[in-house]
């Protein structure tokens, strides 16, 4: 029999470890765990020094899982040599976050000063994971600037070191810590610098950690639907990997989200699902955590006894050591407090939670409108009235700092239910025309700043406006709409009154609006069957103001939510049909398509049609672009692009028209042509809306070079452009955008046009036929060249679809173009 020499196994033990280490490195934590522990037990008594570096390594798998009480468990019987400083450092270092994680900070604070003590004598590779354990014990106690320097100085030694390893993770603790202090720009650059880094390394678990985060920032910045999608996919992920400590911190982070949209079943079961996890792991943070976000949702649906019992079980988890209670659980006090009548207390905790400037913003906003519809309860209504003022410039000033525009877009969210209750606030004293006034402030911010309106500062102070004058100079009819949780509203205003209309929940606005865009969407035909939710959302939206509408007169809308994807040409009003040659004039149903009766357009907002110049006077001039080469078969040419761009032609002197057809047609035609000179543009073409990042919405032209994604106008390039149009046109599917954003609403290639300076644009809120739309923009530039107003043109050209007596007669086809406009 032979005897293997020492250095034999020496070599066997590290060739075994360089294949856990891969493991663990590449985020398969269940995996490295598990081989882990067999390297120990197969070389504990042959080769001691490489046993003991499996059981570092297997109770930092255990770390990262969230299994931080067999990682103490395993730490405790692993034996160093004497002779390795390295791993002893190691080894305190894992030890300690461990212990911060079991809520034992005195204990883990003193762990890491034994490892300070070693990385002054010699700057070992280890010494990076005590700063970074140092990093997460200042986060542990709340001091985040603190946190952030250790995650920095961290940073900066991995650099140093070349440890790719150790800076990918710093960067996800930089986005973290730029998460908890509300700067959340910082948090997506960091997270999405996370993310790159552990693509490049191969670490999967890293991966998903940063794609957590990055849902975080988004939650935070009020994308509730863009944050769902990452934390379930992160969830999903370290399932597989068996972390199941982040397995449960993205299933709770669902369930808030879950939550936020009024659905308090799939909430409670995440936490549930959360709490059943943390168990299992015996993560005593995470536990307090789960139990925070059951107590939050029972009192949220009632259960107020459950709640107190949840309040009970986690208030002396969280206060032991002396710790002070976190700003989501005093919250949560604050709101059971004042569900039970408990007036003094909940006021007390509410305004602790308020005027803490470490809590995150989201937080502060909450404790904020508590307070204010809590003294509003009691009769104070100058205190209530001060605390929605305070409470919406807190909000404003934080959106002011978020500078990243695509970042800035769903921040407004955060502010919507207390605009809700303020203006429900005043609408209660009869102040309607300051409620208005506070919903338009809260409308088309991010459009405003843009173009560099007034109506844009970051300060809460709403701006002065005249409606009344506004309706005047617009000569139109104005329908200002604000969908509220309980109540939702309707202004009425015209030159000489404005008159308030109170309209139903919003839930019930949205359930019937959703409803009618799938019968639209269907291509059917809701006059044929008379539609019972085409007639009720008109009854309920137009029929209040139909007594200040004439005939064939311009109407204006100021839509908000919902509202922003639904045509109200379509409502179905009643009444014979006062076209005679309609097809539906015999109908029994006496019902008829509200564009039959007057000229519709839609503007973001009363202080940017306040703030509107003049169109200038000038010869009609044309930028057309369009039939482009396709670049790809997902974007294939069609016949109808040649023929649409030869009929606009016709309307426009050559003199006056600059065309890019086929090759030429280009975004870098687009934007080298000086299209601030034109006053119509016209794109016939594909588009794509993006729900996620709308901005990233594009119109599909010609590429300058073969497999490269420079055949896409976007919408961010289209807003950085300046124009002066009269009208921009997108003859392309979803123009107008797929998502509508608090404020803004729909947000997509249509709002880019308008923030860079066009006075109109058309685009289309769903896909557009590409036989029947050449004939309908013919008769557009018809009525144009005929002296009539885009709107008054574009709804003379729907009518002529719409009376044909063809298949293009349903609101599928002549519907989905939409008038947007400034002035």
């Amino acid at each position: 029999m032979l005897i293997p020499l020492h250095d034999t196994y020496r070599r066997s033990a590290q060739a075994a470890y360089g294949r856990v280490w891969i493991l663990f490195q590449h985020g398969r934590l269940a995996d490295s765990q598990r081989e882990a522990e067999q390297g120990y037990e197969e070389f504990q008594l042959s080769n001691p020094e490489w046993a003991s570096k499996f059981q570092l390594l297997e109770a930092e798998s255990m770390l990262f899982r969230g299994a931080y009480a067999e990682a103490l468990r395993v730490l405790a019987g692993c034996h160093l040599p004497g002779n390795d400083p390295e791993s002893r450092i190691r080894k305190l270092s894992i030890e300690a976050v461990a212990l911060i994680r079991q809520q034992q900070v005195p204990t883990a604070d003193l762990r890491l000063t034994q490892a300070e003590g070693l990385c002054r004598a010699q700057d070992y590779l280890s010494c990076g994971d005590v700063l970074q354990a140092r990093a997460i014990l200042a986060g542990k106690r709340g001091e985040l600037a603190l946190a952030r320097k250790y995650f920095v100085d961290t940073y900066s030694f991995a650099q140093a070191h070349h440890d790719k390893y150790l800076a990918a993770n710093a960067a996800l603790n930089l986005g973290w810590a730029a998460i908890q202090a509300n700067r959340y720009d910082e948090a997506v650059d960091w997270s999405r610098s996370a993310y790159q880094a552990g693509i490049d390394i191969g670490d999967e678990d890293l991966s998903q950690l940063a794609s957590g985060n990055l849902g975080w920032a988004y939650y935070q910045l009020g994308d509730g639907e863009r944050a769902l999608q990452l934390f379930l996919g992160a969830q999903k992920i370290a399932a597989k990997l068996g972390d199941t400590r982040n397995e449960l911190n993205w299933t709770s982070a669902a369930g808030y989200v879950y939550r936020d949209a009024g659905d308090s079943t799939l909430a409670a079961q995440s936490y549930i699902q959360a709490l059943a996890l943390a168990k299992e792991i015996d993560s005593k943070e995470d536990i307090i955590h789960a139990l925070e976000d059951l107590a939050q949702i029972s009192v949220m649906t009632g259960k107020l006894d459950e709640a107190g019992s949840y309040i009970d079980q986690v208030t002396p988890m969280e206060e032991a050591d002396g710790r002070h209670a976190t700003a989501y659980l005093v919250l949560t006090k604050g709101e059971l407090a004042a569900a039970r009548h408990q007036d003094l207390q909940a006021e007390a905790l509410f305004r602790e939670v308020q005027n803490d400037q470490s809590s995150p913003t989201t937080l502060r906003l909450e404790a904020g409108n508590e307070l204010a519809a809590l003294l509003e309860r009691e009769g104070d209504n100058k205190g209530a009235e001060r605390i929605y003022k305070t409470t919406l410039a807190a909000f404003e000033l934080a959106r002011a700092q978020v500078k990243n525009l695509n970042l800035r877009l769903p921040f407004a969210a955060n502010a919507t239910r207390i605009y809700d209750r303020y203006i429900h606030f005043l609408v209660q004293h009869g102040r309607i025309d300051e409620a208005l006034a506070i919903a338009d402030q809260s409308r088309a911010r991010t459009l405003e700043q843009g173009l560099g309106m007034a109506g844009g500062n970051a300060s809460f102070r709403p701006a002065t406006i005249n409606p009344r004058q506004i309706a005047k100079v617009t000569g139109a009819t104005l329908l200002f709409y604000w969908l509220g949780q309980d109540q939702s509203y309707l202004w009425v205003i015209t030159p000489t009154k404005v008159t308030l209309n109170p309209l139903p929940a919003r839930s019930e606005i949205v359930d019937r609006v959703e409803r009618y865009r799938k019968v639209l969407l269907a291509m059917k035909d809701p006059l044929e069957t008379g539609d019972e939710d085409g007639q009720a959302l008109y009854k309920l939206l137009v029929a209040p103001a139909s007594s200040h509408f004439h005939a064939n007169a311009p109407v204006m809308i100021l839509t908000d939510g919902v509202l922003s994807q639904l045509n109200f040409e379509t409502l179905l009003a009643p009444g014979p049909n006062p076209s005679h040659d309609s097809q539906n004039s015999d109908t029994d149903l006496n019902i008829h398509y509200w564009i039959e009766d007057a000229t519709l357009l839609t503007a973001p907002s009363l202080a940017m049609l306040a703030e509107a110049k003049p169109v200038r006077d000038s010869e009609r001039s044309l930028l057309l672009l369009g039939s482009p080469v396709a670049p790809n078969e997902d974007y294939p040419s069609l016949p109808f692009f040649g023929f649409e761009m030869t009929r606009i032609q016709r309307h426009f002197a050559a003199s006056h028209s600059a065309v890019f057809a086929g090759q030429q047609a280009t975004p870098a035609a687009y934007l080298s042509s000086n299209p601030t000179r034109f006053s119509y543009i016209h794109f016939v073409s594909h588009a794509v809306a993006s729900r996620t990042d709308p901005l990233d919405s594009a119109i599909i032209l010609s590429g300058a070079k073969a497999n490269e994604d420079d055949f896409k106008l976007y919408a961010r390039d289209i807003m950085k452009r300046p124009i002066d149009a009269r009208l921009v046109t997108i003859s392309a599917c979803n123009g107008s955008g797929t998502r509508s954003y608090a404020g803004e609403g729909l947000v997509g290639l249509s709002w880019a046009f308008l923030r860079a300076g066009a006075h109109s644009v058309i685009g289309a809120l769903w896909e557009v036929s590409d036989d029947s739309t050449p004939r309908l923009m013919d008769a557009l530039y018809q009525g144009i060249e005929d002296g009539k107003t885009p709107a008054a043109a574009l709804r003379q050209a729907k009518l002529a679809v719409l009376h044909s007596q063809t298949r293009f007669s349903v609101p599928f086809y002549w519907a989905p173009f939409q008038l947007y406009t400034r002035q």
